[in-house]
């Protein structure tokens, strides 16, 4: 999410630079007409601990690519629980590129989204859960094994499941070898699960 200053039209003026840079001013800036004025003040405003309510309103507000990746970019860097809870909400939206740009940001923010990953593990949309497994790809966390069986001892949907079992046939111990049997037999008819436990399996034994 590296910040590419654009040699063009937009390219910033001395107007747009000179203009106050204090924290408010800048969350006034957040929501300039210009995107050239905004991508500016979303760069700076990572050095606000206070800006995280307002660059999340901005991000489900803006069009402006290059604008969103700043937005992104300062609240990994705040990384507070206003800016995660901005960054799951982000997983909800018909957006795809937002979901995706928020699961980025999220697995570089280990320790502030594992004290609520389990609550996102058992979250009511499917969707939800499965892009909570996809977070721990990344997530460099000791319960990441034990979150992915409680994943696959519980959920009903088959396809947060085949996502849990992807991910524990990388990193499946010994104590995953039973909760994947029994998954084993709780989906007989789907070939992925089938294939994917009998993978996890082979490696878990051979390790």
């Amino acid at each position: 999410m590296a910040f590419i200053k654009k040699q063009t039209s937009e390219s910033i003026n001395e107007d747009e630079r000179t203009q106050p840079r204090d924290c408010e001013n800048l969350v006034i800036q957040l929501d300039s007409p210009d995107p050239v004025a905004r991508r500016w003040a979303a760069r700076d405003l990572a050095d606000c601990p206070e800006a995280s309510s307002a660059l999340v309103s901005r991000l489900n507000r803006e069009s402006d690519i290059s604008v969103r990746e700043l937005i992104l970019s300062s609240l990994t860097s705040l990384g507070d629980e206003v800016a995660v809870a901005g960054l799951i909400e982000c997983l909800r939206s018909e957006d795809v590129g937002l979901r995706n740009e928020s699961i980025e940001v999220m697995k570089h923010l280990p320790d502030e989204v594992s004290p609520i990953m389990q609550n996102l593990l058992v979250d009511d949309n499917v969707d939800v859960r499965i892009f909570a497994v996809n977070i721990l790809e990344s997530l460099r966390h000791p319960d990441v094994e034990s979150w992915l069986i409680e994943v696959i001892e519980h959920d009903q949907n088959v396809n947060v499941c085949a996502t849990a079992l992807d991910l524990l046939v990388e990193v499946g111990s010994k104590d995953a070898e039973q909760p994947i049997t029994r998954l084993k037999a709780r989906f007989t008819e789907e070939p992925f699960i089938q294939f994917a436990a009998d993978l996890a399996l082979k490696r878990i034994t051979e390790a």
